[in-house]
């Protein structure tokens, strides 16, 4: 069986998601330095999005342009939520001079943080909060013992579900490990497959961010192209079912704020790779 058929995952051990789900940053805003989307285009991609069976969102508070925020949109969206429906958040970045999420948060700071999400998505417990480490670029060399502990107290305390660390290298992921059980590890892609292992081996997901290239430049298209041509698909979608194959723990969750992109995107989960594409995307 192709793992891109494998279409779900055991979050934590007690919450069902499909492996094909939604990231929500490009909700609010086209480009990074562009204006904010309208709020009824968001609305309208969030909607969609379920269904056409995405049952987990990947957010964060810092996720918006203006006065148009994606957790905001998730709420006016789609409450009363879903039963099945599993929303992760990530906490740790704070704005900077310009605006950007480019400083980080105490430990005194997260219990805020994670009260603000609770409220901005209408919620009582958050289903995922990932503590994000650091900025943009580069792993490891900070210890995150410290905060980590106060999101463990939190999950104590009923207002977390289940935790996971985003932008981390082994070292930081056991430091959490040791203090809490880890669900989900969110990093820039899979290009550490020894993390990788040790998170199948686990059971702790592993979902990349900027999946479809997002601010880590264009996707590879002679590699992607090629098989993208054999099967009929476009490159996006050749490079989403690419990730899906790597292994039954990763996540995917690319995000859009175009319709037309979404079906696109959420069109990858009947692309089946067989060994010839996958020798090739290797390659």
């Amino acid at each position: 069986m192709s793992l891109v058929t494998i279409e779900t995952f055991s979050l934590g051990g007690d919450l069902t998601i499909n492996r094909l789900g939604f990231g929500a940053m490009r909700l609010a805003m086209g480009t990074f330095d562009g204006p904010p989307r309208a709020p009824e285009s968001g609305i309208a991609v969030l909607r969609r999005a379920v269904e056409l069976g995405v049952n987990h969102i990947d957010t964060a508070s810092f996720y918006g342009r203006g006065t148009v925020r994606a957790n905001e949109l998730i709420r006016t969206a789609l409450t009363p939520y879903r039963d099945d429906l599993v929303i992760a958040t990530k906490v740790g970045p704070l704005p900077g001079p310009n605006g950007a999420p480019s400083e980080q948060a105490t430990p005194d700071q997260l219990r805020g943080l994670v009260e603000a999400d609770l409220r901005s998505l209408g919620l009582d417990r958050l289903d995922l909060v990932y503590l994000r480490v650091g900025g943009m670029t580069g792993l490891g060399g900070e210890s995150i013992a410290e905060r980590f502990a106060v999101l463990a107290e939190l999950r104590a305390e009923g207002l977390i579900r289940h935790l996971g660390v985003s932008n981390v290298d082994a070292a930081q992921l056991a430091e959490a490990r040791a203090i809490a059980p880890v669900a989900a590890v969110q990093n820039r892609h899979t290009g550490d497959m020894g993390l990788l292992a040790e998170c199948e081996e686990a059971g702790i997901a592993y979902v990349p961010y900027f999946p479809l290239g997002g601010g880590g430049g264009p996707l590879d298209a002679d590699r992607l192209g090629k098989v993208a041509a054999r099967l009929g698909a476009t490159t996006a979608q050749v490079q989403i079912a690419s990730l899906l194959a790597k292994s039954p723990s990763v996540l995917a969750i690319p995000g859009t704020g175009s319709l037309d992109h979404l079906e696109e995107n959420l069109a990858a989960h009947d692309l089946s790779l067989g060994d010839e594409d996958l020798s090739d995307l290797r390659g």
